[in-house]
């Protein structure tokens, strides 16, 4: 089974920006989704960026559109999450997460599709 590890959280002031990375251990298939969550203390799961292996087609949220980009590697697996603009209200434990298959055709966004799941990194955005 894929193993997740995400590093890169840390504070920063509103406006700067963060690099979040996602080590991946094991192999996925290209049927595979993976993406970026995040939780906010009090809140439900969010999804950030979603990620089809197979293609590397993206489906960002609302929120994020414009300020935050998934990188890709040469295996479509979305290591890095460039979060520039950041606003307080995204500070939140920031998750990469994983999935073996599509659903409907499409890598969703609601956090409950996916089964895999690393342990988190914090990041706090000071007003």
């Amino acid at each position: 089974q894929v193993q997740l590890v995400e590093s890169g959280g840390g504070a920063v002031q509103a406006g700067g920006s963060l690099r979040l990375s996602c080590a991946v251990a094991g192999s996925t298939s290209s049927n595979s989704c993976m993406g970026w969550f995040r939780q906010a203390p009090g809140k439900e799961r969010e999804g950030v960026v979603s990620v089809y292996i197979r293609d590397g087609a993206t489906l960002y949220a609302d929120s994020v559109k414009g300020r935050f980009t998934v990188a890709l590697d040469n295996a479509k697996i979305p290591v890095y999450l460039q979060m520039n603009s950041l606003k307080p209200e995204d500070a939140a434990v920031y998750y990469c997460a994983a999935r073996y298959s599509t659903v409907g055709g499409r890598c969703p966004l609601n956090h409950r599709a996916y089964a895999i799941w690393g342990q988190g990194t914090q990041v706090t955005v000071s007003s």
